[in-house]
């Protein structure tokens, strides 16, 4: 069996990254659909460590003169076209993602504002001249 160049050890590695964000990313569209907020806050450190790692291997990666040569020979085509495959497959997700806490976010705001306007409704009053005035600030009192 013969050896790992170089450059295909980086790309096998991207790959398995990228596999990783992948794997991520959709336990990530499980919690956010099961409304955990402790979980989300530890995939999305992992999800950020894991980003980091890919983006220092990015970096390795346009720098290495073996890798540059490989890529001009054609060597890595297959295994560019998959990590390619993936990381759009990890960017549609994340997208996806991003709209569930998008509307996540619309819904709170709008419980929130539901539950303002029922409070508001119970702190109604009335002043002298049967007119009705919201909240505390209409019953004049000063500090």
């Amino acid at each position: 069996m013969s050896e790992l160049s170089p450059s295909a050890q980086l790309l096998a590695q991207q790959h398995s990254q990228m596999t990783q964000l992948e794997v991520l990313l959709s336990q990530e569209s499980e919690i956010l659909q099961q409304h955990k907020p402790e979980a989300l806050i530890e995939i999305t450190q992992q999800k950020n460590i894991l980003l980091e790692a890919i983006q220092t291997l990015d970096q390795t990666l346009s720098t290495s003169q073996a890798f540059i040569k490989d890529k001009a020979d054609g060597l890595c085509d297959q295994a560019l076209t998959e990590i390619e495959e993936l990381l759009a497959r990890c960017k549609k997700q994340n997208q996806i993602n991003g709209q569930v806490i998008q509307h996540s976010k619309l819904a709170v705001e709008r419980m929130k504002t539901t539950l303002l306007e029922n409070n508001n409704k119970t702190a109604v009053t009335y002043n002298g001249k049967g007119k009705k005035s919201g909240g505390l600030s209409s019953l004049a009192i000063k500090a």
